[in-house]
């Protein structure tokens, strides 16, 4: 475990249910660190997600079992499981909250996709949010795009400086898709990394 009070610069925070964690989760959190200089990106694994309720979502272990072996080759990539090791539920602002007093001294960037850039106002406590960290946002080009930088005007006039956005290729995939795709007998080859895809069929994921 890395010591979490070593003085770091800037830090990145890719948040997700990452069930199962993709390639396009990778591409956007290497682009970010690439882009705006960070020294780390936590990936941090939903706990208890007020969003997915109803959603019976695959179990802590095997998800952060399958992030950890995703990111095993990147030194800048951490693991952070402090979502699923908690038993409350897992507000973005409160999770932020905690991570503002673990790593002390450094800026933190939280990473999200434009369809969440787009939801950020209906989030709980957004500017609690916004007293912590600043927010990268992802976009891909001519995916909505205009709306997306008129929509980041649109936030930074509010909020002068928090908004940033983040360039990634577009690369179609999403963790819905290779659930799909397991339970149909698909193949996930490159879609997820090598050792995720071979996690998946020796745990018999996502067959039911």
């Amino acid at each position: 475990m890395q010591d979490r009070n070593r003085k770091l610069e800037k830090i990145g925070i890719m948040g997700g249910t990452f069930d199962p964690i993709h390639n396009g989760h990778l591409v956007i959190a290497e682009n970010a660190r690439e882009q705006y200089a960070l020294d780390q990106v936590l990936f941090i694994p939903t706990g208890h997600s007020p969003l997915k309720h109803k959603q019976q979502i695959t179990s802590g272990s095997h998800r952060c079992a399958m992030v950890s072996m995703a990111i095993a080759d990147n030194p800048q990539f951490v693991l952070d499981e402090i979502e699923v090791n908690s038993p409350e539920i897992s507000y973005t602002f409160h999770t932020i909250n905690k991570l503002k007093k673990n790593y002390i001294s450094c800026e933190l960037f939280f990473i999200l996709g434009a369809d969440s850039l787009f939801d950020f106002e209906s989030w709980r406590n957004p500017d609690l949010i916004l007293e912590s960290c600043s927010i990268l946002a992802a976009y891909r080009k001519h995916q909505r795009q205009e709306e997306f930088f008129r929509h980041i005007a649109y936030l930074n006039e509010k909020h002068p400086g928090k908004f940033h956005p983040l360039d990634t290729p577009n690369l179609e995939v999403s963790s819905q898709e290779i659930r799909q795709r397991v339970r149909h007998g698909q193949t996930i080859r490159y879609l997820v990394p090598k050792t995720v895809e071979t996690y998946i069929q020796e745990n018999k994921l996502y067959i039911d």
